[in-house]
């Protein structure tokens, strides 16, 4: 089942051809969405839990890992008795170097807000509800937890007064700094801020920087060998957790690189969703 995010009115698109790509060639990658979207997993009512979580999948904000960071991890949740909603979020506008970064951020809050808001229509419980993401993905949930009571992002296309501030964090090697340290993924954050590479977006969107003692807790899971996006993003996420005082948990993994997914073929690391779901499960009291 996947419910739109939001009525053709409330949709703009550039003048010039825009059309969304899907490629299957190894894995499901999708471009320039032009049909944002939550695609639902609800588990069986007898194993039910309550919790929910929204999928970012990541992608750079060029693309979207559909399957390997997002559908994959909704079927591992529901075996696990929680509620997945992968979300299918709108990707920057390249025109001219000039992007609009509000994009992601609109649809991954507007996410948030439809989940609370039909919870008990899928028996599930409004104070229970996760956002997690992947690389860009985690960037992208990571900005939701820091800016959640940001409503300029929704203001003008959405009259919708529910919270979009999610109850826990799940971030999977994500991108965290946006600034000009050794920790950047500079496609990443070219892809979303194009030419405005200003100090004051840069900040706004390095969430390590933004992080207050209403962030939700976190649980946080990178490799060492990470090459594309570096260890030190997750680091200096849980230091700025830690000094507010945030609820956090780190998992630092000698191997893995970037991308591992499920790590189905990774040994030990394979077990990390275990170490989810378990955190998952505390969170929601379960």
């Amino acid at each position: 089942m996947q419910i739109p995010l939001w009525k053709d009115d409330q949709l703009v698109f550039p003048d010039y051809d825009y059309v969304e790509k899907c490629d299957t060639t190894d894995i499901v990658r999708i471009q320039k969405v032009t049909t944002p979207f939550i695609e639902v997993y609800l588990p069986n009512r007898k194993n039910r839990t309550g919790a929910s979580v929204v999928i970012c999948p990541g992608g750079g904000y060029g693309m979207l890992a559909w399957d390997w960071e997002g559908q994959d991890f909704a079927k591992r949740l529901n075996a696990a008795g929680i509620a997945a909603f992968v979300l299918k979020y709108r990707l920057p506008f390249p025109i001219d170097g000039e992007t609009d970064d509000t994009m992601p951020m609109r649809d991954a809050m507007r996410a948030i807000q439809i989940v609370r808001r039909q919870a008990s229509e899928w028996e599930l419980h409004p104070n229970k509800i996760g956002i997690m993401g992947f690389s860009a993905g985690g960037h992208l949930a990571s900005s939701v937890g820091v800016h959640f009571d940001d409503q300029t992002f929704l203001e003008g296309v959405s009259d919708d007064t529910t919270s979009a501030r999610p109850d826990f964090m799940a971030l999977i090697y994500p991108v965290i700094d946006f600034g000009d340290t050794p920790n950047t993924h500079r496609g990443s954050r070219a892809n979303l801020l194009g030419n405005d590479m200003s100090t004051q977006k840069k900040e706004y969107y390095s969430s390590h920087l933004q992080v207050t003692p209403e962030t939700s807790p976190t649980f946080l899971i990178h490799t060492q060998d990470d090459k594309a996006v570096p260890v030190g993003n997750s680091l200096t996420m849980y230091a700025a957790l830690a000094a507010k005082n945030v609820e956090a948990e780190l998992h630092i993994y000698p191997q893995g690189k970037h991308g591992f997914g499920l790590a189905l073929d990774k040994g030990r690391l394979a077990k990390w969703p275990n170490l989810l779901i378990d955190w998952i499960y505390a969170q929601s009291g379960n």
